[in-house]
């Protein structure tokens, strides 16, 4: 029976508080929350970037060079972009949405300040991997750009996910010691509700 639903960012931000990054207790219940934040310059340009990359739009923001060099790591053919992922771990639901897919290969558009390699190594968007493998992906690839160079991770369908399973066990143990503060409570499934309810 499936008793929760996750979300990778949800289990990214997670990720960070467990290892010691600058995040409270509060800030991470807000997070789970979905309290709302102002979207900073640095994702709106992510969100830009990536419309200019697939679409088209708004290419006149960045520098020809940096979108022809990115396009190039692209599938061809583009199969699908915002594809919905859905994969059950024990009671778990995990859920999202991955950028586009190519024949054989989820892709994830990234941008960033600043880059360093394996960055995405234990990220929870691997798990898209497991999702999409009955679709014949067999690769999560994600595309990163600080705005001067393009850098790719490549991850097969046999990376270990160990430390991802580990995370999520100890944060549904993290949401039942603070289950009274926890006002969004989609991320707890009962008896009469429908686990496959798509909520970004």
């Amino acid at each position: 029976m499936i008793r929760y639903r996750f979300y990778p960012t949800l289990l990214n931000t997670f990720s960070r508080y467990l290892g010691g990054a600058n995040i409270s207790v509060q800030q991470l219940i807000d997070t789970i929350n979905r309290v709302p934040v102002p979207t900073t310059e640095a994702q709106e340009r992510g969100t830009t970037f990536e419309e200019a990359v697939v679409k088209g739009e708004g290419e006149e923001r960045f520098q020809n060079d940096i979108l022809e060099k990115f396009r190039k790591y692209l599938p061809r053919p583009i199969v699908e972009t915002q594809v919905y992922c859905q994969y059950q771990i024990d009671d778990v639901l995990f859920y999202g949405y991955v950028d586009l897919i190519g024949k054989f290969k989820a892709v994830d558009i990234k941008t960033t300040a600043s880059y360093r390699p394996g960055r995405y190594v234990h990220n929870h968007q691997n798990l898209y991997l497991h999702a999409l493998k009955k679709r014949g992906i067999r690769l999560m690839e994600y595309l990163i750009t600080d705005f001067r160079e393009v850098y790719v991770e490549s991850y097969p369908l046999t990376h270990p996910i160990d430390k991802q399973l580990e995370e999520i066990r100890l944060f549904k143990q993290f949401l039942e010691e603070h289950r009274e503060r926890i006002t969004d409570k989609k991320i707890f499934i009962g008896a009469n509700d429908d686990p496959d309810a798509r909520r970004k």
